[in-house]
């Protein structure tokens, strides 16, 4: 970890990247349609697509393999033509199928990091770096002084004469962060940057990733499938699936709080169980299900009747040794399986003939073939839909 120096000098070159840029660029994405044909089909990539992207802050587009959020960040940065709708960034309209509106991609003023990192092994960092003021001829010592300010920034100050192909996968991230920085872009976007890295790497990157980027306060849009980057990067994430937004919304109110069955599928493992609403009371939603009658955050816009799903994630089942039935929403069952995975124990338990995943503490004393009595906080007891 760099040093309170080390922080500083990096603060005050995002400072100076900052003050050049003058980025305060909102997006805004109005009724997007891009359509495909493969076989002769009809494939709808984005189907009708709104979403206003917030200047100076993280916004994540979150969705499986061919949800559509790659073709949407390709939309935005020119390299895709939607099929009708409307963009427009920071006020300024870069695309109307309408009003025939075609900003090419060199003059949106975005920069981009992809996948690949997009790192040429013939160059130096330097180079790799200078790449896209080279390509606007600006004078060398021009060149020079951004070059080093974004290089200290990501905190690589010293390896403008290092090889491309003797940095390790993370230092390569950084260049590519530094080069779509030096051009001083309105907005920089991502596709998926880090899944290249190995596990313990991409989790040491996605920290610093986050730090810059909340550093320089510029719009980032980040595409990802990986549910832990978009909880940990991102200020505001749009779910995405079959082409269309599904939710949006900060990560802990997504994670929390959902009403769609898919997001809460989607943004983490969780037991899905089907249920029926048979009374509202004055705090809690009342359900029947396979466990028996469960007492549910209150949602007021169900009646008694209703088919919904109950979500429970399993780090709230609280496994309990003895008598619990002084607690609301005490279920009894035994348990199936426990593997142990280091920060906690991951395993089943069987309850009603259907089975429950369960997380419990890493210093748990619970036993395969054990029965227990396990509970559900209501709050923590969610009623979604389709």
């Amino acid at each position: 970890m760099p040093g309170e120096g080390r922080q500083d000098e990096a603060a005050c070159a995002g400072r100076r990247i900052r003050a050049g840029s003058e980025i305060s660029m909102e997006i805004r994405i109005k009724n997007i349609r891009k359509h495909f044909r493969s076989g002769g089909q009809v494939i709808k990539a984005l189907d009708d697509v709104s979403l206003t992207i917030p200047a100076n802050r993280i916004f994540t587009l979150l969705g499986p393999s061919g949800c559509g959020k790659t073709t949407l960040l390709r939309c935005i940065v020119g390299l895709e033509s939607p099929d009708a709708g409307e963009i427009e960034i920071g006020g300024e309209i870069v695309w109307s199928h309408a009003k025939s509106i075609h900003v090419p991609t060199e003059k949106r003023g975005l920069g981009m990091v992809f996948q690949t990192y997009a790192i040429w092994p013939h160059m130096d960092v330097f180079n790799n770096v200078a790449y896209p003021l080279q390509t606007r001829r600006l004078p060398r010592d021009v060149m020079r002084s951004k070059v080093a300010a974004a290089l200290q920034f990501v905190q690589l100050e010293g390896f403008e004469d290092r090889p491309a192909t003797n940095l390790s996968g993370g230092q390569q991230q950084r260049v590519a962060l530094a080069r779509a920085l030096v051009a001083e872009p309105k907005v920089i976007l991502f596709d998926e940057p880090l899944s290249n890295l190995d596990a313990k790497l991409r989790e040491e990157t996605r920290k610093e990733l986050r730090t810059f980027l909340s550093e320089l306060q510029i719009t980032a849009v980040y595409v990802t499938h990986d549910r832990i980057e978009a909880l940990a990067l991102s200020d505001t994430v749009a779910v995405m699936n079959s082409g269309r937004i599904i939710e949006t919304g900060a990560p802990r109110e997504i994670y929390f709080n959902s009403t769609h069955r898919f997001v809460t599928d989607f943004i983490g493992r969780t037991n899905l169980i089907e249920a029926t609403v048979i009374s509202q009371q004055d705090t809690l939603t009342m359900v029947d299900c396979i466990l028996g009658n469960v007492a549910c955050r209150k949602r007021s816009d169900l009646k008694p009747g209703d088919a919904v799903t109950l979500c429970l994630r399993p780090e709230f089942i609280r496994l309990q040794h003895g008598d619990g039935l002084h607690f609301q929403n005490v279920f009894n069952g035994r348990i199936q399986s426990l593997v142990f995975i280091g920060e906690a124990f991951e395993g089943e338990i069987a309850v009603n003939g259907t089975q429950l995943f369960i997380k419990t503490a890493p210093d748990s004393d619970m036993r395969v073939g054990e029965r227990v009595h396990f509970t559900v906080d209501p709050d923590r007891c969610l009623l979604v839909t389709e």
